[in-house]
């Protein structure tokens, strides 16, 4: 899992379902290349802790746009039971039209190249990968099942990917936009710590 930290993101082709709730039988990570890419796996369409997390997406998703990022939902489940999920209304446990692709995995193939593949079970942990424009992963976190993540959290994250990317500096913990950053230099980090150390 850790080891695609700093290497490119396994490409894919697969059959989604996309925000207009069209069946593309094709799509490819790599077809996003240029882009930023939040690719999370949830286990399973119809279940209980996933429709809050893809909803909470949903809720965001203007932002990640606004920033130039693609949000990609996987499960093993199939193109038909995305669209039942889809079709089925929010208050009876389903997640509406929500508008960003839902990719069957129903090889588990790509759940194994990531790395979320849940021995014995059949179906992915929680597994979100932040991916820069050249395609390679950045920032990675792996949920148990029960434990649903944080969307503020991706955005963080994004957000210091980008700050990164423009100005050089890194992003300290709990950095947020517009907060002071630092040089990757001891005198940067003890310009940063005489500051905000205490």
């Amino acid at each position: 899992m850790c080891d695609l930290i700093g290497k490119s993101a396994p490409d894919f082709k697969a059959t989604a379902v996309m925000p207009d709730n069209t069946i593309d039988p094709a799509f490819t990570l790599s077809s996003l290349k240029g882009k930023y890419v939040v690719l999370f796996f949830y286990p399973l369409d119809f279940t209980f802790v996933c429709p809050t997390e893809i909803l909470a997406f949903n809720r965001r998703i203007a932002d990640f746009k606004e920033l130039g990022a693609e949000v990609v939902g996987v499960s093993v489940d199939s193109q038909f039971s995305h669209v039942a999920w889809k079709h089925t209304p929010v208050e009876k446990g389903g997640i509406g039209n929500v508008q960003f692709p839902l990719v069957a995995d129903l090889t588990k193939q790509i759940s194994r190249d990531y790395g979320v593949l849940l021995d014995g079970a059949g179906i992915a942990y929680r597994g979100t990968f932040l991916i820069d424009r050249q395609g390679v992963v950045k920032h990675l976190v792996i949920n148990d099942l029960g434990l649903g993540r944080n969307i503020d959290e991706e955005l963080r994250m994004l957000r210091a990917l980008q700050h990164l990317e423009k100005h050089g500096e890194v992003c300290p913990a709990d950095w947020h936009e517009g907060e002071d950053a630092m040089k990757p230099t001891p005198e940067g980090v003890a310009r940063y710590l005489s500051k905000h150390g205490k």
